[in-house]
């Protein structure tokens, strides 16, 4: 890690950040782009952004719902399972909304096992009864509730853990009854980290594709794969990604303004947990109620997947699972590799040798979190496509050779763009390592004469190693999951299992889809057991 001319290195980190949001402005504002927008604008734009709205404030809505409540009964109330379900809420984190989608709807459609049954044992037939329909906005808007709210659950019960006590009980003290205790100071005070939640179960619902495709519901993330991959029109495709993320930037902006300079801290110096209160007979009712989520969430849609495979084993080519899964696993790989030694660098850059820039530019990158996939796509895929052909021009006139598309045509460009996307999720469990790592370390290491690589060798890596490693199976894990962008980049005949099970699904080949389905979750399960460790060791250490 040598101090060298680092201006240029951080100036071309900021430029291969800013390519794809300038490719959208470019496009936003090209010659043709008018009448293209005006007749997006007048036919189907209405449509998209009136049913995101619906979908991304239902979602949010009943996810705030079932993870606050959740977290508040974890947190407050002693009953049967507790310990257990602290963790095991966080499960559905585990299960892509696209794959609860399809096993659910596959058990409860009308031909599926629950009304089958239903009309065996009544004798009814079709039009006797009434029964939800599960392809439709309201299953698009269950099945990401139930798989998104532990995002809520998570922040909200560290909030209530870390701050709920002593406010809840002072409002006790001074006359208030449980529920007003609870609605006037311990809401208040988780008020941000929940609208914090609340912000990421809204763009990720927003930047869901395999979900709402399947069931039919066009939002702006079905409106630009369909413009590119349906229609082959990049101009209107960039147009919508423009939109969308011009949604994503206005809904952080009105979380940070309506969080504003809020701040809660303790005045205690040592920080009680509030102490779970014993309910007698009503935890049950408590012990049902926390575990709907998970069973909806998780246990009921891998008990489906499960039986689907078992029921169409045969069908399953075991050769092309290992390629989808290799293909997965090596573009997962080198995404988290490339995300953790940049994020690695730049905090180690900033402690050894002093340089603001190094987390000015941590903070920009950080931002590709909140940028959907699918805008992502688009974005990476002008330039990158505009720079291939100069690339096959420029070999051909110096070598007289055609070496084909060596951006576009390969998964530099998925590894591009899942490093953007994702780099915060590393970045922020690395730069808590460092927040962590006391100054005072660095200082006796200058003394000593150890510095520089050395200096991060032997004093910060020993530190921040775990939490690197958190970060690197966290982006993993997420690029595992990612659809849109994974559509739209793959080279020619290069399937993951993420393409695959929305492939075999569209054609309806469930059982097909179960195997690969099953191993994406089975994929995602140490990210969240490594979640649920971290929290489980944070709420021992305030015991």
């Amino acid at each position: 890690m040598r101090k060298a001319p680092s201006l240029a290195a951080y100036s071309l980190v900021l430029i291969a950040v800013a390519l794809p949001f300038a490719t959208l402005l470019r496009e936003m504002f090209a010659a043709d782009a008018s009448g293209v927008w005006l007749h997006y604008a007048t036919t189907v734009l209405p449509t998209y952004v009136g049913n995101a709205f619906v979908l991304g404030t239902s979602v949010a809505v009943c996810a705030c719902v079932l993870g606050v409540g959740c977290a508040w009964q974890i947190e407050r109330h002693d009953f049967p399972l507790r310990h257990f379900l602290a963790w095991a809420l966080l499960l559905p984190m585990a299960m892509p909304a696209y794959v609860a989608a399809y096993a659910l709807t596959d058990y409860f459609q009308f031909s599926g096992p629950v009304q089958s049954a239903l009309r065996a044992t009544f004798g009814w037939q079709k039009g006797d009864y009434w029964f939800p329909e599960f392809v439709s906005l309201p299953g698009a808007i269950a099945c990401f509730s139930l798989t998104l709210y532990p995002y809520v659950y998570l922040l909200a019960r560290t909030a209530f853990a870390e701050r709920g006590a002593e406010l809840f009980e002072a409002a006790r003290t001074l006359g208030l009854d449980a529920r007003a205790a609870w609605w006037r100071a311990a809401l208040p005070v988780a008020r941000p980290a929940i609208a914090g939640g609340a912000l990421l179960v809204v763009m990720e619902t927003l930047a869901d594709y395999g979900t709402v495709s399947y069931y039919g519901v066009e939002t702006l993330t079905t409106g630009i794969l369909r413009a590119w991959q349906n229609m082959g029109d990049l101009v209107a495709a960039a147009q919508l990604a423009a939109a969308l993320l011009a949604t994503v930037i206005l809904l952080v902006w009105l979380e940070r303004r309506g969080r504003g300079r809020s701040r809660y801290g303790s005045t205690r110096a040592r920080r009680d947990r509030l102490r779970p209160r014993a309910v007698g007979w009503r935890g049950w009712v408590r012990t049902l109620l926390c575990l709907s989520p998970l069973l909806f969430g998780f246990a009921l849609p891998t008990a489906l997947l499960v039986r689907l495979l078992v029921r169409e084993w045969t069908s399953v080519s075991p050769l092309a699972v290992a390629l989808w899964t290799r293909n997965t696993l090596w573009i997962g790989c080198l995404a988290a590799l490339v995300v953790v030694t940049l994020t690695l660098t730049l905090n180690a850059r900033a402690r050894l040798y002093r340089e603001p820039m190094a987390l000015g530019v941590e903070r920009v990158l950080s931002f590709g979190y909140a940028v959907p996939g699918a805008v992502l796509a688009i974005g990476i895929l002008l330039p990158l496509a505009w720079l291939d052909g100069e690339l096959i021009e420029w070999s051909k006139r110096w070598f007289g050779i055609n070496p084909g598309l060596l951006l576009t045509g390969s998964i530099v460009a998925l590894v591009y763009a899942a490093s953007i996307r994702f780099y915060g999720v590393a970045a922020s469990a690395v730069s808590a390592a460092y927040a962590r790592l006391p100054a005072s370390l660095d200082d006796s290491a200058r003394v000593l004469g150890v510095v520089g690589a050395a200096a991060f060798r032997r004093v910060h890596w020993p530190a921040v190693r775990a939490s690197a490693l958190a970060g690197m199976l966290l982006v993993f894990i997420d690029t595992l999951k990612e659809l849109p962008a994974t559509l739209t980049l793959r080279p020619f005949n290069f399937d993951t299992l993420a393409t695959q099970t929305y492939n075999l699904v569209k054609d309806e080949r469930l059982g097909e889809a179960a195997l690969p389905s099953l191993l994406i979750v089975l994929a995602s399960l140490p990210a969240v057991a490594l979640l649920a460790r971290a929290r489980t060791a944070r709420a021992t250490r305030t015991e």
